[in-house]
């Protein structure tokens, strides 16, 4: 089961960097991150939603190679694989692309709109939703890095979500090297 968690931060640019990190924290096997969402509200009101899973991308790329290949399999047979190859992959492509942007994945986009009208003016708010994680090391983490946010929603125990929100509301100043 998934963990979602979703934390409000007073600038437009700390969203950024809390994924970037977490991303560099799942290179280490310390969180395990099934999706990821980035909203940012600039100081006009106007809302910019930042997916980490590009599907229309993902389903393109996979129709080009599926229907290049049933193309230029369907080519043999007319003693053109290389026309089949090209038409199949661009049907496939198109097709897959198409399948892609009607598929929803993950975070809910419904919900990830309606929580985002709540951000204010020059803010932002990360959407992630966790397979696995290690709680007291990635809080370890946050609290290092210094990120200051505050957790809007989330589907954690109330003492997890206590620690969560006390690793973001401490600060702590980097140390100078000696």
């Amino acid at each position: 089961m998934s963990d979602l968690i979703v934390v409000g931060f007073p600038d437009s640019g700390t969203a950024d960097r809390a994924l970037s990190e977490l991303v560099a924290l799942s290179k280490e096997y310390l969180v395990e991150l099934d999706d990821a969402v980035i909203v940012v509200r600039n100081a006009e009101g106007k809302i910019h939603i930042k997916q980490s899973v590009n599907l229309t991308a993902i389903g393109a790329t996979s129709g080009l190679v599926t229907g290049g290949l049933w193309g230029a399999l369907v080519g043999l047979l007319f003693l053109n694989p290389l026309a089949g190859f090209a038409i199949g992959g661009a049907l496939g492509a198109g097709a897959g692309a198409l399948s892609g942007s009607l598929s929803d994945f993950g975070i809910d986009d419904t919900f990830i709109k309606n929580l985002s009208d709540t951000i204010p003016n020059n803010s932002s708010a990360l959407f992630v939703l966790l397979r696995k994680y290690q709680p007291e090391k990635v809080l370890e983490e946050l609290q290092k890095e210094g990120f200051e946010g505050k957790v809007l929603r989330t589907s954690l125990s109330p003492e997890q979500e206590q620690k969560l929100q006390e690793a973001l509301s401490h600060h702590v100043q980097p140390q100078p090297a000696a």
